[in-house]
């Protein structure tokens, strides 16, 4: 009990600490030392957690009444901001009724539960400690060199570096707290106080712009809680019990659960940014790049997708599993179109983000043992690669002035180190033999046991995209056009520890993963579905490790170190001599440039996202009239 509950607090203690110490150097040295205790922790509960799956009961009472507190100060500071600060009235009444059915729930029928286990640290839990306690810790010392050049160019934005810094810690505590629950009342709690922290983040700048976001993904969020609360009122009421585990014997067992599943689901998407609920994390682009990199990779999306593989078991052929494929099969092939019309790199990730995020739901939906085996890995994968790259076109926007992919030319020139870092970045998305495509490989492998032919179209279209993209981006940046200056000195010594232990994170992950998967996924799985079987067998899995291995190698041997041979730049037209322009017709200079090929008029992004709007809102308003009257008998 004792990891946990450092978990827990050692991150809320850092918050209380950076909140009330307001000096540049005690923020700095309180960030860098609770980040590397929350990575030790981290790294402590894997070595006593894996293979060892812990259920842990509190005693006393004191945890409830401190959960129930804390219900009720995030309602608080929910409705001052809904109410008293921004009059969002329709906003605050979402908060209303759900904080209404949760205290009258917890003061009525809770009383009477008996629960057996508050806590549950198995393998899947212990991956998500290890995602949000390493990436999560390492964005929050990348934030320390960022925030300090983000308020000397935004001198119009009030610094309130103490306050970000303390919703970040407080985001991770709630993080880990809602990761290793049982208890579904705890696990609400952790939520919500999760939702409230990306508003607080989103809309740092108090921009028109960043509240208008802020309380969009507030909203979405808050209606997901709502669905949270619905389903821990209707399982408690029904079947006397809120634990998680129970849920999945009951499900297990074929009693009637399926109105808890899909409402817990429901939640899950609007946590993951699923289509029709994907514009607060594209709206999430305005705040500051920690902040995104935060909520799109390690944490906030992590949280729906974890609630929903979770639920695996007891989704597949049913209506609430076809709710989960469906949308999230949508959402991935729509989202990828969108990615290829955007030349902002923030939002190009940002669709990217919501591309992946549906790929693993709808594996999610599917139920399997191969198909959770493939969401899980995408998750690891996913959470480095992504969370690398936001901060990596954070730094280039600072350097360069600009987010735009069409202004990376030169790249690898003018910021090499940064350059290196994004295309590993990319290549740990896209590239064979890297993780990511493994993961893909096995998600089609499910599709097609699970026999949903249209579904495998989806997800072959949906990858065909990605690719087209990703190599867009990468492109652009390995481009050697010379620059005449290097732009890496106004990089701080901490972003550079942040980018550079993640890409090693992302060569290490892709590396392996056939280990990742022996020794952390399978055992969970076959403890959930107890069978055990290999998704793809270990020879090909170590095959690909080592051709991974041979694409680091490789490089090292033949690169550098060797004379190189200096060739002057092939134009279209005669090189001036540096490389930077030619001569084209009747004599005029042109100056180089590479540009990119948008598609807008097949994949605009409004044409697009409209699509994936109606789709996954009717399949959603269809699957739950199904279900709502099969547990009403209407």
């Amino acid at each position: 009990m004792m990891l946990p509950a450092l978990l827990i607090s050692v991150p809320l203690a850092a918050a209380l600490l950076v909140f009330c110490l307001r000096g540049g150097g005690s923020r700095n040295a309180i960030v860098k030392l609770a980040a590397a205790a929350i990575v030790v922790l981290a790294v402590g509960t894997a070595v006593t957690g894996l293979g060892h799956p812990a259920m842990l009961k509190f005693s006393g009472t004191l945890p409830s009444t401190l959960i129930l507190v804390a219900d009720i100060v995030a309602a608080i500071a929910i409705l001052y901001y809904t109410l008293v600060k921004f009059k969002r009235v329709w906003i605050a009444l979402l908060e209303i009724v759900q904080l209404i059915l949760i205290l009258w729930f917890e003061q009525g029928v809770g009383h009477g539960i008996g629960i057996g286990a508050d806590l549950c640290i198995d393998n899947f839990a212990v991956i998500m400690v290890l995602i949000a306690g390493i990436v999560g810790s390492l964005i929050a010392v990348f934030a320390l060199g960022y925030m300090e050049e983000f308020q000397k160019e935004h001198r119009d934005v009030e610094d309130r570096r103490p306050f970000f810094f303390f919703v970040i810690f407080l985001f991770l505590s709630a993080m880990f707290g809602l990761v290793i629950s049982n208890n579904l009342l705890m696990m609400y709690t952790c939520w919500e106080i999760t939702s409230f922290c990306s508003f607080l983040l989103i809309g740092y700048t108090q921009t028109e712009e960043a509240i208008n976001n802020s309380f969009r993904a507030l909203w979405m969020n808050l209606l997901g809680g709502l669905a949270f609360a619905a389903a821990i009122v209707w399982l408690g009421m029904k079947y006397n019990t809120v634990e998680l585990s129970v849920l999945l014997e009951l499900g297990r067992n074929a009693k009637p659960v399926e109105l808890v599943v899909a409402l817990l689901v429901f939640c899950g998407f609007t946590k993951a940014a699923m289509m029709p609920f994907s514009g607060w994390l594209l709206g999430a682009m305005v705040a500051p790049t920690p902040t995104s990199a935060l909520l799109h990779s390690s944490t906030m999306v992590k949280a729906g997708v974890f609630l929903i593989i979770k639920l695996c078991p007891l989704l597949g052929a049913n209506h609430a599993g076809i709710m989960t494929m469906f949308v999230g099969g949508a959402t991935f092939l729509f989202a990828s179109f969108a990615a290829i019309s955007q030349s902002d790199g923030k939002k190009v990730l940002a669709y990217s983000t919501i591309s992946n995020l549906g790929l693993i739901v709808c594996c999610a939906g599917i139920g399997s043992y191969e198909a959770a085996w493939a969401a899980v890995m995408l998750v690891i994968f996913h959470a480095v690669a992504k969370s690398l790259m936001f901060l990596s076109v954070g730094t280039a926007e600072q350097q360069l002035g600009s987010r735009d992919i069409e202004s990376f030319d030169g790249m690898f020139c003018s910021l090499p180190g940064l350059a290196l870092c994004m295309a590993i970045g990319i290549c740990g998305m896209f590239l064979a033999p890297f993780g990511m495509l493994v993961s893909k490989w096995a998600a089609m492998k499910a599709v097609v046991d699970s026999g949903h032919s249209l579904l495998l179209l989806v997800l072959v279209f949906g990858s065909s995209t990605t690719l087209f993209y990703w190599t867009k981006w990468l492109g652009k940046i390995t481009a050697c056009i010379p620059s005449l200056e290097n732009k890496e000195s106004g990089i701080h010594g901490v972003q550079w520890l942040t980018l550079r232990t993640l890409g090693a994170l992302v060569i290490i992950t892709c590396v392996a993963f056939p280990l990742i998967s022996c020794a952390c996924v399978i055992p969970y799985l076959e403890a959930t579905y107890h069978i055990s079987a290999d998704v793809i067998d270990r020879s090909n899995l170590l095959i690909m490790s080592l051709m991974a291995i041979l694409l680091l190698i490789l490089p090292l041997l033949y690169g550098k170190g060797r004379k190189k041979k200096l060739v002057v730049t092939n134009l279209a037209g005669e090189n001036t001599g540096n490389n930077l322009s030619y001569r084209g017709v009747a004599g005029q200079t042109v100056t180089v440039s590479l540009r990119n090929w948008y598609m807008e008029k097949w994949f605009g992004e409004s044409k697009v996202k409209l699509c994936g709007f109606i789709l996954c809102g009717s399949c959603l308003l269809i699957e739950f009239a199904i279900i709502f009257g099969g547990a009403f008998h209407v």
